[in-house]
């Protein structure tokens, strides 16, 4: 109960702070499973998304995260495991035999969606880096889940890189359509798609 009250109140705090205006263009909430793509330019970026989620589909939508950042002291342990219920993957321990995607598949079951960035670390300036390979090799063991590109505008300058506090400007956060990985489609092909997609709500947002 104090969790989803904590919850609760940091998404408030979150969508104040960034003062973020959401879209859904051409796509609409929903509780179906999803992998929700998106631009990473800050640390605030998977707590802003989840915060723009309707209350009822946040609760079934996991950030994926680097467990060597979130579990840096007591504040964002009990964040990570007890608001926001984070999947964290450790970067330096990445098996064969336990892969992200393995693990992401696991914790997803048949109920959580997730919030994953592709480019694998954040970027300046607002462009779409080239993609890794995880989201293809996620679509590709489970084809039935829907892609949701999420293009996040300006989060670069309300929590710029080093910096601590957050300064409060005006953000934007566009949930573009649905997206499968097609029949026969290669993994090169799949990712320069679905970036794509991330570029287009760009030049909207």
């Amino acid at each position: 109960m104090i969790s989803k009250i904590v919850a609760n109140i940091l998404a408030l705090i979150a969508r104040f702070l960034s003062g973020a205006s959401v879209r859904w263009l051409d796509c609409q909430p929903d509780a179906c499973q999803r992998v929700y793509f998106a631009n990473h330019t800050s640390h605030l970026d998977a707590v802003v998304i989840w915060a723009s989620l309707p209350h009822e589909i946040r609760e079934l939508t996991r950030p994926i995260a680097a467990e060597d950042y979130w579990m840096r002291g007591p504040t964002r342990r009990y964040l990570a495991r007890h608001v926001f219920n984070t999947l964290l993957i450790n970067r330096k321990k990445v098996k064969v035999h336990q892969s992200p995607v393995d693990m992401m598949i696991r914790e997803m079951g048949d109920k959580y969606s997730v919030i994953i960035f592709p480019e694998g670390g954040r970027t300046e300036g607002g462009e779409v880096s080239e993609f890794k390979s995880g989201l293809y090799y996620l679509s590709k063991k489970r084809p039935d889940l829907e892609l949701v590109p999420v293009y996040i505008h300006n989060m670069n300058r309300i929590l710029p890189r080093g910096e601590v506090f957050p300064v409060p400007l005006l953000t934007s956060v566009s949930f573009g359509p649905p997206m499968w990985l097609e029949q026969d489609e290669s993994k090169a092909d799949f990712l320069e798609r679905t970036r794509k997609a991330l570029v287009r709500l760009k030049e909207v947002s």
